[in-house]
């Protein structure tokens, strides 16, 4: 699976990430981080239960996303095409650190 780090707050806080390998090490080895972000579109139940999920697997926890908000609307056109409930799209953001070997 893949491993993943929280963004840091500041230098002083404790969070509950994972540390970062030593940089020496990291660099001969191969293993870099990145920054992935993951989008979520659709009503607010769906996203809901996608983040409680996402927190089941172990994943992300349910405050690291961003408070919803009004799809744009070229995404909102997009998927009512594809769906004729007229419920309004919702999105949230979710930002991780990967390792990448």
């Amino acid at each position: 699976m893949f491993e993943y780090l929280e963004p840091e707050a500041s230098n002083n806080q404790e969070t509950n990430s994972l540390p970062l390998p030593p940089r020496s090490g990291a660099i001969n080895k191969g293993i870099n981080p990145e920054k992935v972000r993951h989008m979520l579109f659709g009503s607010l139940a769906g996203i809901d239960r996608t983040i409680k999920i996402l927190h089941a697997l172990g994943y992300a926890d349910p405050n690291d996303w961003s408070d919803p908000i009004p799809a744009p609307p070229s995404v909102d056109r997009a998927t009512a095409a594809g769906s004729s409930s007229g419920v309004e799209t919702w999105m949230v953001i979710l930002t991780r650190t990967v390792l990448i070997e």
